[in-house]
């Protein structure tokens, strides 16, 4: 018999044989396995990349005492130990959930991120404090063939290991590791700086060594600013509005989905848990509303391969969205403040 309940639905892993129609089957693997296993492939042999270019760097810089090149190997080498945090924060993803950290540890590479920026930080204020003492104490630079070839190994590598990094960080919708990738991106420029002024040197113009260690102080300083805000709106729950949007339209989408009045989402690590309030014509009984939410859910994980877990609540027309459900605050019987 229909009623006015409403149903909630839990995301999970489900399968489809033959008579309902799919051939194929969900929750066999858990996704964010997968997922994290390629992020720790992808941080393995970045980190092999940068640590192999940043030594080849050090060596350089005995030789040369160039401060230039000196901030462009500080930074390589800050680069190469910020995959040790996220290298962490992966495998501390791939633990199963637990009663006292039942979201999983998801929120791990959120903090690796926050450490990365740091890193970061620090490697700018290092450059940056080097660049300035040596204006003010000039000292020649030497084996300026040398530092122009250093310069362009830093960028060959530091570009190589900008595109991986980004290519999974996207791939497994990871702002940590995304983060990194474009800070060795820049890296990659400021190794190119570090060229451009061994050339400057070689004509005749000696300042232009830490005039370029300054530059590269103002470009790390830069990633630091666009990291930290990717890196810690996520830690606050924040997500992008255009995300919301994405999840509202692909609900929308199902049959039996009058419309959708409520959504909201945050990001555990690289997986986006969701709630979703979809209102269904007429008065649906538990279990139509309850087909309805396993619809809702089976259609997002489709439709969005970052989906974690969606939470889906049915309601039936006219009596839809959050509000509806939401009572005005009272007192009682000495109770602070409250509602029910």
């Amino acid at each position: 018999m229909p009623n006015d309940d409403h149903g909630h639905s839990h995301g999970g892993g489900h399968s489809h044989g033959k008579d309902g129609g799919h051939g194929h089957t969900h929750g066999v693997v858990d996704p964010s396995i997968l997922t994290t296993n390629r992020g720790i492939w992808a941080i393995k042999w970045s980190f092999v990349g940068l640590a192999i270019t940043a030594a080849i760097q050090i060596v350089i810089v005995v030789l040369s005492g160039s401060v230039a090149l000196l901030a462009d190997t500080i930074h390589n080498v800050g680069d190469a130990l910020t995959a040790v945090p996220l290298w962490v924060a992966f495998l501390f993803a791939r633990r199963a959930p637990s009663r006292q950290f039942n979201y999983g540890f998801g929120r791990v590479e959120d903090l690796a991120g926050g450490v990365i920026v740091f890193v970061i930080l620090f490697s700018a204020v290092a450059a940056g404090y080097t660049a300035i003492d040596r204006l003010l104490n000039p000292r020649d630079v030497t084996f300026l063939w040398a530092v122009a070839a250093a310069g362009g190994i830093g960028f060959i590598g530091n570009e190589a290991v900008a595109i991986f990094r980004i290519r999974v960080g996207r791939e497994i919708n990871s702002a940590a590791l995304i983060a990194d990738g474009y800070h060795a991106r820049v890296d990659g420029f400021t190794s190119l700086a570090v060229l451009g002024g061994a050339v400057a040197i070689w004509s005749g113009f000696p300042i232009a060594d830490p005039i370029v260690g300054l530059v590269i102080t103002a470009l790390i300083a830069k990633i630091v600013w666009d990291s930290a805000k990717s890196v810690f709106t996520r830690m606050l729950d924040g997500v992008e509005p255009s995300t919301l949007d994405e999840v509202a339209h692909e609900a929308g989408h199902v049959d039996g989905v009058w419309s959708v009045t409520y959504t909201r989402a945050r990001w555990v690590g690289h997986r986006l848990h969701a709630e979703v309030h979809v209102t269904t014509g007429g008065s649906p009984s538990l279990a139509e509303a309850h087909e309805l939410g396993v619809n809702v859910s089976h259609a997002l994980s489709h439709a969005i391969s970052y989906l974690g877990d969606v939470v889906v609540h049915v309601d039936p027309m006219g009596k839809p969205g959050i509000d509806h459900h939401r009572t005005l605050a009272h007192e009682h019987d000495g109770l602070p403040l409250h509602g029910h």
